[in-house]
């Protein structure tokens, strides 16, 4: 009888115990359901937000993209190139014509823009606003000479018929890092007027070979900003421009055979330049007077050197003299073999050329030259004078 109690109540406390961890069971399982339901609600409300955001960040770019171009187009005009006639087999006689961009730096109509956009043998230059008015009374007062690593050109409207221009705003190329957002205006295929891309700053410091679609003349440029901006035949001289609506770079160059890949020249490089034609009228290139080789570390193995970035004035293996005579390099005691490693204790490496850095030097300028001589560090004075081919 006692045996069959203690039976029943073991049975009795296995079907509560059951029982009870069935509820409990069942208790977790929905509880894990209103979790799962809320981390599920969760989930929606963050993948909403994020959508939120970046739909603002697009709109917020796209704003900023519009305000860039409604406050700098003013400032950008399209350059209308007439070149020297040719007669054909046939006796027909053709001009050829072409287009480009260019860039207002001066109220009284001084216009920045790429060499090749004007080379020579240009007979005729007129300019659109960016409102379609044609001025056609306009002149080029000066461009770099065709080997001149800056791909430069000074155009002048000499008739403005009352219109007032609109400078741009120059900014600071050295403050621009890889990853900046930046902005073109130009004339994009020399058809499309202030066609406004956008796009980040991809590298600096680049050195690139850059010829005609024909492939009849080819020029080296030096210290050039890359950019993925889409720069288009027709957008060459016109603005690189930041977020502040500053004008960083002068475009100048597109890799033919690849998308995206875009070449200007920092506009630090160039104040010498913009600064002589506002005040003299006229282009003045300053110049120390050396041939150079850049630096790198093959180059620098191959002389068996121990510096690997600066201008090396190599021996000329053709016999021609680095130093020019009667130079500014000449006075200041510059030798063949010399190492020119700053400038102003601005150091010449892969992102400044020595070309670059005398750019941004007006003639006249009275300069501090670091050179490495037999292995040691000297300083020298040199004050930069016009080159003789401007």
């Amino acid at each position: 009888m006692h045996s069959n109690k203690k039976n029943n109540n073991k049975n009795d406390t296995n079907k509560k115990t059951t029982i009870l961890k069935t509820a409990l069971l069942l208790l977790a399982c929905l509880s894990m359901g209103f979790i799962g339901g809320n981390l599920g609600d969760s989930n929606d409300s963050r993948l909403s937000e994020s959508k939120e955001v970046k739909q603002q960040i697009i709109a917020s770019e796209s704003q900023l993209i519009s305000e860039i171009a409604k406050n700098v187009g003013p400032s950008v005009v399209s350059v209308n190139v007439t070149g020297a006639s040719s007669r054909s087999f046939f006796g027909e006689v053709t001009q050829q014509q072409s287009a480009g961009t260019g860039v207002i730096v001066s109220e009284s109509g001084i216009i920045i823009t790429n060499r090749h956009v004007v080379p020579s043998g240009t007979t005729s230059v007129s300019v659109t606003l960016s409102d379609g008015t044609t001025l056609k009374d306009v002149s080029v007062i000066g461009r770099t000479s065709d080997s001149d690593s800056l791909d430069v050109a000074f155009l002048k409207i000499n008739d403005l018929q009352g219109k007032v221009l609109v400078p741009a705003t120059i900014g600071d190329s050295s403050e621009v890092q890889v990853g900046d957002k930046v902005v073109a205006i130009g004339n994009a295929l020399g058809q499309f007027q202030n066609t406004v891309t956008s796009g980040i700053i991809s590298g600096f410091g680049r050195n690139v070979e850059a010829g005609d679609s024909a492939g009849t003349t080819s020029e080296t440029l030096q210290n050039l900003f890359q950019t993925d901006t889409a720069i288009n035949q027709g957008n060459s001289g016109g603005p690189l421009v930041n977020t502040s609506g500053e004008v960083i770079g002068i475009n100048t160059a597109v890799a033919g055979n690849a998308e995206n890949i875009g070449f200007a020249i920092p506009v630090n490089d160039l104040q010498g330049l913009i600064n002589s034609v506002l005040k003299e009228g006229k282009l003045l290139r300053p110049y120390l007077g050396v041939r150079y080789v850049s630096l790198t570390d093959d180059i620098a193995y191959r002389y068996n050197l121990t510096v690997k970035r600066g201008a090396y004035l190599a021996p000329s293996s053709q016999g021609q003299s680095v130093i020019m005579d009667n130079s500014p390099a000449q006075k200041a005691g510059l030798k063949e073999k010399d190492i020119i490693t700053k400038i102003d204790n601005v150091a010449i490496d892969d992102s400044n050329s020595l070309t670059s850095i005398l750019g941004r030097h007006s003639v006249g300028d009275k300069v501090k030259v670091t050179i490495i001589r037999n292995g040691e560090e000297q300083s020298l004075t040199s004050t930069l004078e016009a080159a003789p081919s401007q």
